[in-house]
């Protein structure tokens, strides 16, 4: 099952006008009968076709990710982006930096591609498992690892050359997956299932479920203790334990929770309808909204303060909270 990623692939397609106060990166409007601007148009790094689902950054370079292979980067921080030629007609569905700055991308035919620390070379890595992958990360000592359908996780420790498997064997997908440090890692998916490694990915353990099978869209953990999972009606949970309890949080939405993004001082979630939700003492507010029914599903935090959040339709855009609203996610 891919909820979020076949959501956005059924996003009617409509014109997309979002303007706001902060800087915002879309094509052009078309003039069907100008065909100069359709040439301009498809010459610029972002498309009204594009349905972005993943966001990674190392030191230099922020790359995005989505459908039918596309990848873009940014060098300046988001301010401008360069298309990259497709290496995939298959869709990204999730991707990370390493501690040695390069990138690893996973496409939805189970392909890890192998990105350069300026994300323009790409290598690509066959997946040995049957099961479909849904996700990747790249632990603190460079292990890549991915998880998917059927509890199953894959780690390499020598960039893709050898793999090892393992499986709880439970029939449910994994979504999400986050290394907390070296030893520990969480990961979380369908039916509200929590698992804990504390061998750095290779060995896993169910930690916890969240309430009433809730299927979590997207996750994350400060800690090995203190987490929030997001998913269907802007439900957000927090838990303090590891996953074993979960408390429904205030949220200010009913539009599905895609994405959440770790600040310096606070934490924020990307949801549909273009919608940024910031944590604010114990209630997540709005702090950005579109009328338009377009998802956010991935972001970064920047070091400038801004949120440099992409989503479907060729939603790419950053927007600068304010800073006096933003709550410690202590």
């Amino acid at each position: 099952m891919q909820e979020a990623p076949i959501r956005a692939l059924r996003a009617s397609a409509v014109a997309l006008v979002f303007t706001s106060a902060t800087t915002l990166l879309l094509t052009g409007c078309e003039a069907p009968l100008n065909l100069e601007a359709v040439r301009s148009i498809e010459n610029q790094p972002t498309k009204r076709t594009d349905f972005y689902q993943a966001m990674a950054s190392n030191r230099n370079t922020i790359v995005v990710a989505g459908n039918d292979g596309v990848l873009l980067s940014s060098s300046d921080q988001g301010k401008s982006w360069e298309r990259h030629p497709e290496i995939t007609g298959n869709s990204f569905l999730s991707i990370t930096s390493c501690p040695d700055q390069s990138f690893i991308a996973l496409s939805f035919d189970n392909n890890l591609w192998h990105g350069d620390a300026s994300a323009q070379n790409w290598v690509k890595n066959a997946l040995p498992s049957q099961e479909q992958m849904m996700t990747v990360a790249c632990s603190p000592d460079g292990k890549w690892v991915t998880a998917g359908s059927f509890t199953t996780v894959q780690h390499s420790a020598d960039q893709g050359e050898s793999w090892s498997e393992a499986s709880l064997y439970e029939d449910a997908i994994i979504n999400n997956l986050q290394f907390i440090n070296q030893d520990q890692a969480i990961a979380t998916g369908e039916y509200g299932l929590v698992l804990k490694s504390e061998d750095g990915g290779e060995n896993w353990d169910i930690a916890g479920n969240a309430p009433d099978e809730f299927y979590i869209h997207t996750s994350y953990f400060k800690d090995a203790d203190n987490g929030w999972i997001g998913g269907l009606n802007g439900f957000i949970y927090q838990t303090n334990d590891g996953g074993q309890n979960w408390e429904q949080m205030s949220t200010a939405t009913n539009a599905p929770i895609f994405g959440f993004i770790a600040g310096d001082t606070s934490l924020y979630a990307l949801a549909d309808n273009a919608t940024v939700l910031q944590l604010q003492q114990d209630t997540w507010n709005k702090i950005s909204e579109s009328e338009q029914p377009l998802y956010l599903r991935a972001g970064l935090a920047l070091p400038d303060q801004r949120l440099l959040v992409a989503g479907g339709r060729g939603l790419l855009f950053d927007i600068k909270p304010q800073t006096a609203l933003a709550a410690s996610t202590d």
